[in-house]
């Protein structure tokens, strides 16, 4: 599985950003699939991801304000960033494993990091 991710940028606190992220390859699962964000000296952290029956699940700090979708078609998932705050700023991975993602453990692909910076 290869995944291509892009949509960071800057933006001002109270904006909106999206990222996708395309995958390809085979045995592509989206719903094994998630982003993760990063800032440095703290650990990767899930941030949004599927359960196996395709449900959206959501970090606390972020819920109500992202949202992950898919097109299964486009074998791409994405990140709908809203109400974006200054402590959003990082960079932000597209993942896949090969199970339900809860931790960077469960990863076995990385897409390359996208940096998000919110200014306030």
């Amino acid at each position: 599985v290869q995944l291509q991710a892009c949509g960071g940028g800057l933006v001002r606190a109270g904006g909106s950003l999206r990222l996708s992220c395309a995958a390809s390859g085979d045995r592509i699962r989206l719903d094994y699939m998630g982003w993760y964000f990063e800032v440095p000296g703290n650990e990767r952290e899930l941030l949004a991801t599927f359960t196996r029956r395709g449900t959206p699940i959501y970090r606390d700090s972020v819920k109500g304000r992202f949202t992950i979708s898919r097109d299964n078609a486009k074998n791409t998932i994405y990140l709908q960033m809203d109400s974006l705050k200054p402590e959003d700023t990082g960079v932000y991975y597209c993942a896949a494993g090969r199970m339900s993602l809860a931790t960077w453990r469960e990863v076995t692909t990385w897409g390359q990091g996208t940096l998000v910076t919110v200014s306030s």
